[in-house]
């Protein structure tokens, strides 16, 4: 990638690859309508950094590398409408070490320049965009185990966007 060229990045965490197929799999047969997310762009924000030179991204490693968190695991098992028209998976109870996470990246990029959405953080995963009305349905509960979360880079691609992991950073291991 050219270095002068600003990165369009985010902190998220990147939903695993057997429960991607299976959300993306639940989400096809319950007509759930607009543009479905691919199922590879599966993920859920962490922070949205916007446009940030390419320069930052070894700073933004190294304030990843200070985050202590415990793993932990993640229930999806909401189905709302978020903004103008985003159908997501939502946990009904956001779990305290996801809370921490957010907490410890925001205080460390505010530490590092970065402004950020003034938004309180509402954890989601977006499966369609541009939907109309949610049928009304209750999604299964998806169990996800997270282990690490990862910095990543988002590129309008001829064939959409697409998302590069750029770092990742494990979790630590509870009661370590």
């Amino acid at each position: 990638m050219p270095t002068d060229k600003p990165l369009r990045l985010f902190f998220a965490l990147a939903c695993p690859s057997d429960l991607a197929e299976a959300v993306c799999d639940w989400r096809d047969s319950q007509e759930v309508g607009g543009r479905p997310v691919a199922q590879t762009n599966l993920h859920l924000t962490l922070a949205f950094l916007g446009n940030q030179p390419a320069a930052s991204v070894e700073g933004l490693n190294q304030l990843a590398t200070k985050v202590r968190v415990d793993a932990f695991a993640l229930r999806l098992d909401q189905l709302r409408t978020i903004g103008k028209d985003f159908a997501c998976l939502m946990p009904s109870q956001s779990p305290s070490p996801l809370n921490q996470l957010v907490e410890q990246l925001h205080a460390g990029l505010s530490t590092h320049g970065v402004m950020l959405d003034a938004r309180p953080f509402l954890p989601h995963v977006t499966l369609s965009r541009q939907v109309h009305a949610l049928p009304d349905i209750q999604p299964p509960a998806f169990h996800w185990p997270v282990r690490h979360f990862g910095l990543y880079c988002s590129e309008n691609t001829s064939s959409g966007v697409h998302y590069s992991e750029l770092a990742s950073w494990p979790l630590a291991t509870p009661g370590r």
